[in-house]
């Protein structure tokens, strides 16, 4: 395997256990080109979960997919994912950081059905978030459905 596969491998394996760690927020956003269907709606998931922290650099965030420390209050990208992060003060107990991770959430269910596919013209990977989430187009009278995601509700109550 050549160094950037295993790089994106790792990255892949820790954005996937991030996920599955805390309780998740939906928003909607319309996409900037045409809000005529509701399949073109962005849907953006935020949840909370421990930050990464280095031992030389107490009270910052690690980045690791910038491989850089953050500063709490700052964001970075989730490149080559599409998503962002910020690094959060934890507000019951300041000496814990936690990061507040953004991004297009879970895939549809409604994938494994060939009435729903994924609109590759409309889907711009490269694209700033949340304009790279990918968009979805389902023939007349299919609908999209997404998995149930759990809601956490200690997720600020981290040791």
């Amino acid at each position: 395997m050549h160094g950037t596969t295993i790089i994106f491998l790792i990255l892949s394996s820790i954005f996937a256990f991030s996920f599955n760690l805390t309780g998740c927020i939906a928003e909607k956003l319309e996409t900037p080109s045409t809000n005529e269907a509701k399949n073109d709606e962005i849907k953006i998931y935020k949840r909370l979960i421990p930050a990464d922290v280095l031992r030389d650099f107490p009270g910052m965030c690690f980045a690791s997919t910038r491989c850089a420390t953050v500063e709490p209050g700052k964001s970075w990208d989730l490149t080559p994912f599409c998503g962002r992060s910020t690094c959060v003060q934890n507000e019951e107990n300041p000496a814990k950081l936690l990061e507040l991770v953004e991004d297009c959430g879970p895939l549809p269910l409604s994938l494994s059905n060939d009435k729903c596919k994924l609109d590759t013209e409309k889907t711009n990977k490269t694209a700033q978030f949340p304009f790279c989430c990918p968009i979805f187009t389902c023939e007349p009278g299919a609908k999209l459905e997404y998995p149930e995601v759990e809601r956490d509700t200690n997720t600020n109550k981290q040791n």
